[in-house]
């Protein structure tokens, strides 16, 4: 992978990691298109992905303030119900990472037609989203929270949108639009960040390979992701408390029919 290449595909994963169009899907699609063979992919997927990360740990960095200061007064308040929920929602991925991870790998390695299949779903969640008027409930249940966090669970699929997953359920249960999206970006670090801190404990045992990717390439799309994720996780805020998420469905659909094609051709 040469730098323009990691320039690409950093863009790509943080513009979709916000965005309800599946980064995982996105950055395999582009994979395919500039050539990279699965493990360099798997390296440098786990790489942007923490970048995204960052990029909410910015964005978001008032809410996540809010959070912690209320956990140190140490009483239940609604911080601590508020972390709480995002513990919550880690229980069904974390399953997932432990028990099924060889699996999901094996998935992510099987081709386009399962992208494009998952983008189709992805289309169907959002619309559904859209069209449902659940009354609005003001504060996010732990079953909910849980409910939502089997979305994620499930978006570990290449193609299914985990933002867009996470918010169309949440929609769907009845939760008010700022408070989705949100939620939906806050529970997302700490499995990202403890699948990243697994994986660098394997390199450095050496149970896995690091990859052929060399170190200017992967800081260039480190940098990349995380420029791009700030500016969409602040626009994709903006978009699910205005309900545009209609017009994502509309491009997971095109984008996923496309995808099945090219991937039979």
């Amino acid at each position: 992978m040469n730098w323009f290449e990691a320039l690409i595909l950093g863009l790509i994963q943080g513009l979709t990691e916000y965005l309800p169009v599946s980064s995982s899907g996105h950055l395999a699609i582009g994979a395919y298109l500039v050539d990279i063979n699965g493990e360099d992919n798997l390296t440098f997927t786990i790489m942007v992905h923490v970048a995204t990360v960052l990029s909410t740990l910015v964005i978001l960095w008032k809410e996540i303030d809010w959070i912690l200061k209320g956990l140190f007064k140490f009483q239940m308040n609604d911080e601590t119900k508020y972390a709480l929920n995002i513990i919550i929602s880690m229980i069904p991925v974390g399953i997932v990472g432990v028990f099924f991870k060889d699996q999901v790998e094996e998935i992510f390695g099987s081709g386009l037609l399962i992208v494009g299949c998952m983008l189709l779903v992805t289309a169907l969640l959002l619309s559904f989203s859209y069209f449902a008027k659940p009354r609005q409930r003001e504060n996010i249940s732990p079953l909910h929270a849980f409910i939502i966090g089997l979305g994620q669970a499930l978006a570990v699929l290449p193609g299914l949108s985990r933002s867009g997953t996470t918010i169309a359920t949440g929609l769907l249960l009845g939760n008010k639009k700022e408070k989705m999206a949100q939620f939906s970006f806050l529970m997302v670090i700490p499995p990202i960040l403890g699948e990243a801190l697994l994986d660098l404990l394997k390199g450095l045992k050496g149970e896995e390979a690091l990859g052929g990717i060399d170190t200017f390439p992967m800081v260039v799309g480190f940098v990349a992701a995380f420029l791009s994720g700030c500016l969409a996780c602040k626009w994709m805020i903006n978009i699910v408390k205005k309900g545009k998420l209609i017009y994502f469905g509309i491009y997971c659909a095109i984008a996923g029919a496309i995808t099945i094609i090219c991937s039979l051709i």
